[in-house]
């Protein structure tokens, strides 16, 4: 199966929809912060024929399968390898001051997880790497060898919500004591061993362990912290932000920061808003918006996908 029929863009059609005003104007410019295998891009590439696209990911494999996805549109296509904190820098470097529209689609890619070799997926026996890019950074076999227990228990509980977090680090600390863990395929069987049976029925019960190592690994959740308020600063008035987030821990932060832009900055009790404390972003959407049940029958990795949107509409003061 290719890379253009396996992957799926998840909330297509409502994403285009509520960029296409940010989209349809004359110069717009897209930032698609995590470009994956390019699904989002080029469908809003093909409609909107004047639009210029600026694709950002790490991950250096999809950036090749993007580039030559979106070859046909020419030179409105530029590709950067920078984690979508770098947006801001991304965009000084080819000289572009404003985007009218930006999208996040967060977590971690479905050709990320179909590739066995990247140890993302705790179904398939694979290195512990976990890098979402390559060319950097520690392993998730360098996490399970080296993190104190007290760490290790830390990032289970942080960032996979695990509440056997304690009961997971200190089997991992006993069994690196008598061998290395490199492969999914031993961390999984230790995960399911540690496991009381009870637990077990609930569902796959190496889940969230391998999420925290995912995230710690990729320190995801401190880039997204970093990369909204650059991501919203770098849009134009008018513009238009859209983020897919599908765990709980990347919707909240993607929650905290839109609402706190959409808020008056006006003092309790000033008797008239002054331009400089209205609300820089209105909010597009009511809460979290979900895939349908269509969708989620056709692309389980719709399932658990929160969407979020607002608009600028003035400049900050």
């Amino acid at each position: 199966m290719t890379d253009r029929l396996r992957h799926i863009p998840v909330m297509l059609d409502r994403t285009l929809e509520l960029l296409d005003p940010a989209l349809r104007v004359e110069g717009a410019v897209l930032v698609d912060a995590t470009l994956g295998l390019g699904g989002h891009a080029e469908a809003a590439l093909e409609r909107h024929p004047g639009l210029t696209l600026v694709g950002l990911d790490r991950d250096t494999d999809a950036l090749a399968k993007a580039g030559a996805r979106l070859a046909p549109f020419g030179d409105r296509v530029h590709l950067v390898h920078t984690v979508y904190s770098g947006v801001r820098e991304a965009l000084d470097g080819l000289g572009i001051d404003r985007a009218t529209a930006v999208l996040f689609d967060l977590g971690v890619s479905s050709m990320q997880l179909d590739e066995a070799e990247r140890g993302f997926a705790y179904a398939q026996d694979a290195p512990l790497d976990m890098r979402m890019d390559r060319t950097t950074g520690i392993t998730a076999a360098t996490i399970l060898a080296e993190y104190p227990e007290a760490e290790l228990r830390r990032i289970f509980y942080a960032y996979g919500e695990e509440k056997l977090a304690p009961r997971y680090a200190r089997s991992i600390v006993q069994a690196r004591a008598e061998h290395p863990l490199e492969r999914s395929s031993q961390l999984v069987q230790l995960i399911i061993d540690a496991t009381p049976r009870a637990v077990q029925r609930a569902g796959h019960p190496a889940k969230r362990v391998f999420q925290a190592l995912r995230i710690e690994v990729n320190a995801e959740l401190a880039a997204l912290e970093a990369a909204l308020p650059a991501a919203l600063d770098a849009l134009a008035v008018g513009g238009r932000i859209v983020v897919l987030a599908y765990q709980s821990l990347e919707d909240r932060i993607v929650k905290r920061e839109l609402a706190a832009r959409s808020r008056s900055t006006a003092p309790a009790g000033l008797p008239i808003e002054l331009p400089e404390h209205r609300p820089e972003f209105s909010l597009l959407v009511r809460g979290a918006e979900q895939a349908d049940e269509a969708e989620r029958a056709r692309n389980p990795r719709a399932i658990p996908v929160r969407l979020r949107a607002a608009e600028r509409l003035r400049d900050a003061a």
